[in-house]
């Protein structure tokens, strides 16, 4: 009987996972990490369904009692801490936007799971992740895919999992809707089934980025406040601090001028903030740092290929091709809308992940 390490957050997809797996006879642990101490992070007030908090830790304990098999929380705060919260401060403090949840999957929910569930000799891990995995015979690489689900596919955000990761992970979601996924979880009588979803980064409960970097750096506020606001190289303001706009940004200038005008772009160096109108957020590429390749070994070949810059971006028709240092260029067929440094980039080919990176430039 194999043995799998169901990752738990205690909402209904990781216990309809869990629900699944026991009905096909595996031989379950559960476990549930605890990633940020809440003291740290302002409290875990507004945030009580997501993946660290204490009633997500005590449902995740209930589903695991139910089914029949153990349950252990794991205390992951100290690397989380590091390799997540650490480095979503940098990024904005770089003028950038950053995306916690893909490093959390890559470094946290895989690396780390993986080396507990090999410490208590388990075979595979699971998660209740809209996404699917498969092993190519042609080419011997495990290949990541969009979930069934497209509204709820979770594949962006897994760009980063690398081949020994897929290699040992398991999707039990992946054939199935959302709706399907919460009448299994009926059928099985778990008290999960109807729980709401929680769309906040985990570690900012209030969903205040502002006020989460200003505890974090207390000086921040007073070392960046007053910076210039520039229009077509004209100052035609001050704002609050560079890392408290992101590019796209409408709302919140304090500017009037009769127009609509957007952030299009964020000077860490120099303490500024460039406006423009909608036309100027259009971009004709990128390039991306710290590539994972996925489906090929690589990609110093252009190909054309699917790219999406957000999570909820359709995607567009691209050009990519790797530039031989760790980063990709992707060269759009059409201009895209407010492409944003620290965003993910990901294309795919059909369903599969070709691969994907960090948005390291924008290419105007």
């Amino acid at each position: 009987m194999k043995k799998v390490v169901v990752a738990m957050s205690g909402g209904v997809d990781s216990s309809v996972a869990a629900g699944i797996l026991a009905g096909q006879g595996y031989d379950l642990v559960g476990i549930t990490i605890k990633t940020y101490r809440y003291e740290d992070v302002g409290g875990n007030g507004g945030n009580e369904s997501s993946c660290c908090s204490l009633d997500g830790i005590n449902d995740a304990r209930a589903v695991a009692a139910k089914l029949g098999f153990p349950h252990y929380v794991l205390d992951f705060s100290e690397r989380f801490g590091v390799e997540v919260i650490d480095d979503f401060v940098d990024e904005y403090l770089a003028g950038r936007t950053p995306n916690p949840c893909v490093i959390c999957n890559r470094k946290i929910k895989w690396e780390e799971l993986i080396r507990k569930s090999v410490a208590l000799g388990a075979d595979y891990i699971a998660t209740g992740h809209y996404a699917r995995v498969r092993k190519d015979p042609a080419t011997g690489r495990f290949v990541l895919s969009r979930g069934l689900d497209a509204s709820k596919d979770q594949s962006y955000a897994l760009w980063g999992l690398t081949q020994a990761s897929l290699s040992t992970t398991m999707f039990p979601l992946a054939g199935l809707t959302k709706q399907e996924v919460r009448a299994i979880g009926e059928k099985l009588g778990l008290a999960t089934a109807r729980k709401g979803e929680s769309f906040e980064i985990c570690f900012i409960p209030d969903n205040n980025y502002g006020r989460f970097l200003k505890e974090r750096r207390p000086e921040l506020q007073n070392r960046v406040e007053g910076g210039p606001i520039v229009m077509n190289g004209t100052v035609v303001g001050t704002h609050k601090g560079y890392p408290f706009y992101t590019i796209g940004q409408r709302k919140g200038l304090g500017l009037a001028v009769g127009e609509p005008l957007y952030v299009t772009g964020i000077d860490s160096r120099e303490n500024r903030i460039e406006l423009g109108r909608e036309a100027d957020l259009y971009s004709q590429g990128l390039i991306a740092r710290d590539v994972n390749m996925v489906k090929f070994a690589d990609c110093l070949t252009p190909r054309r290929l699917h790219a999406k810059i957000r999570y909820k971006d359709e995607g567009a028709a691209a050009t990519v091709e790797e530039m031989g240092d760790g980063r990709v260029k992707v060269l759009f067929d059409e201009k895209r809308r407010a492409i944003t440094p620290g965003q993910s980039v990901v294309f795919y080919e059909g369903d599969d992940v070709v691969g994907g990176g960090v948005i390291d430039l924008v290419i105007r």
